[in-house]
């Protein structure tokens, strides 16, 4: 089976410096049971580490975003083509997470979401992701949506940007 049978991958946040605080894309769970959030960044200045919020909405549009709390982040930090292995933080229930010693190294984060996370009995079924303004000194970011564990086959134009 293709990858793209499988997975659907939708740009959250291209990259970008992130000297402004950048408010993810939205992507709906309707047709998916998990969502890895993917968040890719350059080195930039020590003690400008950037925060990563996650937000349950109730529609593509961001509408009545909420916290969407998580505990475990997944990461590979340091110089990363000498970095080999995921690092697990767990941290109290919370929408956002912020690495003090991230600001001046490389670092590719993982949070993984489940669909059963969201709060669907109040109309809750699309995720977005935000990346905090760190200040003066240019690091370049981005942010990918890889969801997974399929509801329905993926061909024929299924697509997770719409509600």
């Amino acid at each position: 089976m293709h990858i793209l049978e499988k997975i659907d991958i939708v740009p959250a946040i291209v990259p970008i410096t992130l000297t402004t605080a950048r408010a993810g894309d939205v992507v709906s769970m309707k047709n998916f049971g998990r969502l890895a959030v993917v968040v890719f960044k350059d080195a930039g200045t020590n003690g400008d580490d950037v925060t990563i919020t996650v937000e349950q909405c109730s529609s593509v549009a961001a509408s009545n975003n909420k916290a969407l709390n998580y505990t475990r982040i997944d990461k590979k930090q340091g110089t990363l083509t000498s970095v080999g292995t995921w690092t697990t933080v767990t941290q109290a229930a919370d929408e956002e997470y912020t690495n003090t010693d991230l600001g001046g190294q490389q670092a590719l984060i993982v949070i993984d979401v489940k669909a059963d996370d969201l709060d669907v009995d109040n109309g809750y079924d699309c995720v977005r992701v935000s990346l905090s303004d760190v200040g003066t000194n240019a690091q370049l970011g981005c942010a990918l949506y890889i969801l997974h564990e399929p509801r329905y086959a993926l061909t024929g134009g299924l697509t997770s940007l719409a509600d």
